[in-house]
């Protein structure tokens, strides 16, 4: 779960003020679902925030959590089938979490405070005797909660460790409890920032249409400008605008492995930026607008300032992938931004090899669970709705070349 999904989904809630609520968590998956494990929603009395994915999934979800919040006694996992019988062809297995939260929550509050320093893994006991739904959160030299026990809390404590070195997902797992005792059951939910970040100079109609985009995207935005009245407000929670005349000392002041876009309103200033990002070579991603003729008068003047031309063909431009021909500021963002996605995924490929989808590490025998939910469960009431669910995917190569006047 990305940090700014779930947390900033607690701080909505909590500003409106709009009481109790049931969060509904995706614990485990099986073959084609529309949204990850992980992935949560807010269901209030009168509202819903976040989603799980649309469709007749997400209406039944909806109601489930509504009857709970009425004081209905709800199975806390239950399977959902994307079938027929759900009106959905999908064709994979969903386990949904159900638990009733209230605003002034001691969990809610140390999540939120855990979450600030960095990252963390929220444990939540499942099926363990009496304190299913008590909450464990796990950061690298923090513990707060219990899960009911001293054991349990010993054991969940350091397999979260392990997840926190890990790029794995959220995942529903049992531990050993050992001899013939039941092993119980808990959901991991490591929560940690995006590995995705933009540094986007910029504030212009592309740069502008490119930040709404992103906006909708998990990763964080610093989003720098020198123009008082260059950016729109307000701006998503993840976005941070920066004022600066200095935009440069911005590419050096920025982690490695960000992505960098420059589209300035000044070529000077795009020269300039374009020199200082090359010699640092530790970004994930650079691209600059402008045309194929832009590129070769910038690598022309900077190789005669020293810049290794080996470095060239780390920058992309133009900017965009391959067969997006519109001009449009819009058509542009998501273009664009569809680059910026694919550059992430062969990155995080190359940085984390496929491995076993089950292992959590050598310390705890732990398994995948993806039927947990009683037959029983699948015999519930069919709560008939219409939704959609949708998602969008970008292919082809990182690198085009787009002509783009401005």
């Amino acid at each position: 779960m990305i940090v700014e999904d779930f947390i900033e989904l607690l701080r909505e809630w909590r500003a409106a003020a709009s009481g109790p609520a049931v969060l509904v968590t995706v614990a485990s998956t099986k073959g084609s679902v529309p949204r990850a494990a992980g992935t949560k929603m807010l269901v209030t009395e009168h509202g819903v925030m976040g989603t799980i994915g649309g469709g007749h999934l997400e209406f039944t979800a909806i109601a489930v959590a509504r009857r709970q919040l009425d004081g209905s006694n709800v199975e806390q996992l239950q399977r959902f089938v994307l079938g027929a019988s759900l009106g959905q062809c999908c064709g994979g297995v969903v386990n949904l979490l159900f638990e009733p939260i209230a605003p002034d929550a001691d969990w809610v509050s140390s999540l939120l405070a855990s979450a600030a320093r960095g990252d963390c893994v929220l444990v939540t006991a499942v099926r363990a005797d009496h304190a299913a739904g008590s909450k464990l959160i796990v950061a690298a030299h923090t513990v707060t909660g219990t899960l009911g026990s001293a054991a349990h809390d010993a054991s969940a404590t350091a397999v979260a460790r392990e997840r926190l070195g890990t790029a794995g997902a959220s995942r529903l797992a049992q531990l050993d409890a050992g001899g013939d005792r039941p092993s119980p059951t808990f959901f991991f939910d490591r929560i940690a920032a995006p590995s995705m970040h933009v540094v986007l100079f910029g504030a212009g109609h592309v740069g502008r249409a490119l930040a709404a985009v992103l906006a909708n995207i998990p990763c964080s935005v610093s989003w720098v400008d020198s123009r008082d009245d260059a950016f729109p407000a307000p701006c998503a929670a993840h976005i941070k605008t920066i004022l600066s005349d200095f935009p440069k000392s911005e590419v050096d002041a920025t982690r490695a492995g960000a992505m960098f876009l420059v589209m300035t309103h000044s070529h000077a200033l795009d020269e300039q930026l374009t020199e200082q990002i090359l010699r640092r070579d530790d970004f994930a991603y650079f691209g600059l607008i402008g045309s194929l003729a832009k590129r070769r008068q910038f690598e022309r003047r900077l190789a005669s300032r020293g810049v290794d031309p080996a470095t060239f063909e780390r920058m992309t431009c133009p900017i965009g992938i391959e067969g997006v021909d519109g001009k449009e500021p819009g058509v542009i963002a998501v273009a664009v931004a569809a680059q910026l996605l694919q550059a992430m995924a062969v990155r995080s490929a190359r940085s984390h090899p496929a491995r076993d989808a089950n292992a959590l590490g050598p310390v705890h025998a732990l398994a995948r669970l993806d039927a947990l939910a009683t037959d029983a469960v699948s015999r519930r009431r069919r709560v008939d709705a219409s939704g959609a669910s949708g998602a969008a995917d970008a292919s082809d190569p990182l690198r085009r070349r787009r002509e783009f006047r401005r």
